[in-house]
């Protein structure tokens, strides 16, 4: 069937795109497009999951509803345009490739994020048990690439290494009571799970010290609600206020140490779970026969590196927890994109301010690749929240339409007619946008009580939902 909604129009004034990946980089960008370009372009949206929104799906935590707002409030405005089609369930590199896609639109902007987490590189790291966070967060969000992993939450600690935000939420799900989860779209299977979970203490791992947290001062503050859970610190006694330290760290530290003393002034008697937030120490081995039993922890000290900054160096003092699942949140990465020049050190698309580049062979300059883009993780690296992915997709397509003003963009070799006949017959499997809002109707449809919505979790049952076979 042939999408009404985007004209074959043939009309040079007129820039026929696409983006690839509908997560909020993606969102962002056809927002600015459509608000600078008006009737002048007709967008693609291609996404290899049946369903869109990226990481505000998959990612958020599922009880921060207040975040995923942003879905209803801007995102579905964006997705119903006349002048966007979605292509769900379309994997670029497998039913098309990047040089096809850069030949059938005057350009393409790549916005799929970053799909892998950073490894510690130490003995043990790959036993059973010892997982990566990103895992965990997909299959408690009910991803259908990871709602069949299963977790061993029978030991009564797990150890998180790393303290960035990822790792708050993870030790806030890990000890949240469940009649919390019960309000929120996390998935039946994880909720049982969570239910069941002999986890009593959540060790939260940060190589350096308190000045230096990696959390966000709102993460650490949800801590405060957490009913019955205790937080303690470890590694290093609470820094004091009148510590000189104190006087030189910016306003944003300082107001992360005053909510830090408040969680560890803070009485709770007779608590049913505890966080640790251990600083100052660096992950050394993982061991245990078969599975993940305990983890040895080196306690650090900091030094000051040749710029003036501080560094976490091993001592020689070694600490050794038992724990049943050990947790990497010490960030994520982007792969190789099939077709894009990758840049091995940063793991992100080789890129200027959006646009992809190659370096040339015999000298130090980068040659733009004409037409192609890249905004989100994979432009600039995994960091930052929801919304600075706005800012970056700005820039991305600000450049963009530079190059069409010059001239610069290649001319589009299909209109819109042929390329979804040619996406419909390599993938018949294929989910536009009005199925999408079918499993968005039932989700919502079958939630029981307080949930927003019931989430269809496998690839099977989200395809058959959409497509009705």
């Amino acid at each position: 069937m042939i999408d009404p909604t985007v004209s074959d129009n043939s009309s040079s004034s007129v820039l026929r795109l696409a983006i690839v990946g509908t997560g909020p980089a993606g969102m962002y960008a056809v927002e600015h497009l459509l608000t600078e370009l008006g009737e002048n372009v007709e967008i693609d949206l291609y996404e290899r999951l049946p369903t869109p929104w990226g990481m505000v799906r998959s990612a958020v935590a599922p009880d921060h509803l207040i975040k995923k707002q942003i879905i209803d409030t801007s995102f579905k405005r964006l997705l119903n345009h006349k002048q966007v089609r979605f292509f769900g369930n379309v994997r670029v590199g497998d039913h098309v490739q990047h040089e096809e896609l850069a030949a059938w639109y005057n350009g393409v902007v790549y916005a799929s994020g970053a799909d892998a987490d950073t490894r510690m590189n130490i003995p043990g790291e790959d036993l059973p048990g010892c997982v990566g966070a990103r895992e965990f967060v997909h299959w408690y969000n009910g991803h259908p690439d990871f709602s069949d992993r299963h977790f061993d939450l029978s030991h009564k600690r797990a150890v998180i290494v790393g303290n960035g935000n990822v790792a708050m939420d993870v030790a806030r799900i890990l000890t949240l009571d469940v009649s919390e989860l019960q309000k929120s779209d996390m998935p039946d299977y994880a909720i049982e799970a969570l239910s069941k979970s002999a986890v009593e203490e959540v060790v939260i791992l940060g190589r350096r010290g308190q000045l230096q947290a990696a959390f966000h001062r709102p993460e650490l503050e949800e801590f405060e609600h957490l009913d019955g859970v205790a937080v303690t610190l470890g590694g290093e006694p609470l820094i004091a206020e009148d510590d000189p330290q104190c006087a030189s760290a910016d306003w944003t530290t300082r107001k992360k140490l005053v909510m830090l003393r408040r969680l560890i002034d803070r009485q709770v008697n007779n608590p049913r779970k505890r966080i640790v937030l251990h600083f100052l120490g660096s992950p050394k081995a993982v061991f245990g026969e078969g599975r993940v039993e305990r983890i040895e922890i080196v306690r650090n000290q900091l030094v000051a590196d040749d710029s003036g900054g501080l560094r976490a160096q091993a001592t020689d003092e070694v600490l050794t927890l038992e724990s049943g699942l050990v947790m990497r949140a010490i960030g994520f990465r982007g792969l190789p994109f099939p077709g894009l020049p990758f840049d091995e050190k940063r793991n992100v698309v080789r890129n200027t301010g959006g646009r992809v580049a190659e370096q040339a062979v015999d000298a130090e300059n980068e040659v733009a690749l004409p037409g192609t883009y890249v905004t989100g993780w994979l432009k600039r690296g995994p960091r930052g929240l929801i919304g600075t992915n706005k800012s970056c997709a700005r820039e991305t397509v600000d450049n963009l339409l530079e190059d069409a003003s010059l001239g610069r963009l290649p001319g589009a070799e299909k209109d819109a007619i042929s390329i979804l006949e040619v996406i419909q017959q390599r993938q018949p499997q294929l989910v536009q946008r009005d199925q999408w809002w079918t499993i968005d109707r039932f989700e919502r449809a079958t939630a029981v009580g307080d949930r927003p919505r019931a989430k269809l979790t496998s690839h099977e049952n989200l395809l058959e939902c959409a497509l009705g076979r």
